[in-house]
């Protein structure tokens, strides 16, 4: 009798105690929905929750032994959290969700034909999704932006929201990225990668905790990480600048040779001083930043630190 796969549900959580209830729920009613296809286990990173979230995984973990939780011992961020938790997951394959159930977990069916079809990485492509027309503008311009001046392609408007082989897992492993960029990350890994499209829906309890600053900053980490055109373009910058520069001398030189009493222009001085230092101020930063995430790499900080566990060996903690 061939052995149903494991299918591993990852769920990191800041501040959820409004939808663990629900989304326990949910994910109880799937596991009996799929039995006859896959077997599941829900592992659950907390990233130092101030609620009663970790509680009320305590509580869940007494009575179910599916589920498997780790908390941080401070918040170590939403990227890193996702990171975490897949290596403490133990299934053939991976389905990471946010708590807020705006991603449906019953997508897993669909989802797990193409991963027995030969995918490696299944991830959702958000069709619609509840948010003000400013901030979905915003978000749509930053996925393209950032794919287009990745190094390899990124698919668009798709968040976390994925199934993973577990030699995507193993893969991962192997890059211990300081702040990682896990879109970008696995989609420049290759394997076989397909896309389903779904609606997001409305959260179900509490708010967000992913406001413009974080988007903003996961943007940027998706461009210092993924792309060199930064580097290219404060090169290519500060080589026309300096053509810039020799020509206006030139132009000037031949002015004073037809002008001998052109008066100085004080205030164009000026402003071409104060352009020249914010210009080395910003190529400055674009450098800053890359040799701050060599720093770091060098560095060797862990992805995160594991205070406690619910139904985890001692062995199986890898942090």
């Amino acid at each position: 009798m061939t052995t149903l796969p494991l299918i591993s549900i990852a769920i990191p959580v800041f501040n959820e105690e409004g939808n663990i209830d629900a989304l326990y729920a949910r994910l109880s009613a799937l596991g009996e929905a799929m039995a006859s296809q896959c077997r599941l286990e829900f592992v659950f990173s907390d990233n130092h929750s101030t609620d009663a979230t970790w509680q009320m995984l305590e509580a869940l973990a007494a009575k179910d032994e599916r589920v498997k939780a780790i908390r941080f011992s401070k918040n170590f961020g939403f990227q890193r959290s996702i990171l975490a938790n897949y290596l403490h997951t133990s299934g053939d394959a991976i389905l990471q969700i946010d708590a807020d159930l705006q991603d449906p977990p019953e997508l897993l069916e669909q989802f797990l034909a193409l991963w027995k079809q030969g995918y490696h990485v299944i991830y959702g492509v958000r069709r619609s999704r509840p948010e003000g027309r400013v901030l979905h503008t915003f978000r749509k311009v930053g996925y393209w932006f950032i794919d287009r001046i990745s190094e390899h392609p990124i698919p668009r408007d798709a968040g976390d929201f994925r199934l993973v082989d577990r030699k995507v897992v193993r893969a991962l492993a192997e890059q211990r990225s300081a702040e990682p960029y896990l879109r970008g990350l696995i989609a420049g890994m290759g394997f076989r990668q397909t896309g389903v499209v779904y609606d997001r829906s409305a959260r179900v309890a509490g708010s967000s905790k992913f406001g413009v600053g974080q988007l903003i900053r996961l943007g940027l980490t998706g461009v210092f990480n993924h792309s060199l055109v930064p580097l290219r373009l404060a090169t290519v910058a500060g080589v026309s600048i300096l053509s810039l520069s020799l020509i206006g001398a030139i132009y000037y030189l031949f002015l004073k040779l037809l002008y001998p009493d052109l008066p100085r222009g004080l205030a164009s001085l000026h402003i071409l001083i104060l352009f020249g230092i914010g210009f080395q101020s910003l190529l400055l930063g674009i450098l800053g930043e890359y040799l701050l995430r060599i720093y770091r790499l060098l560095r060797r900080e862990p992805i995160a630190i594991v205070e406690e566990s619910l139904n985890f060996a001692p062995n199986d903690i890898k942090l």
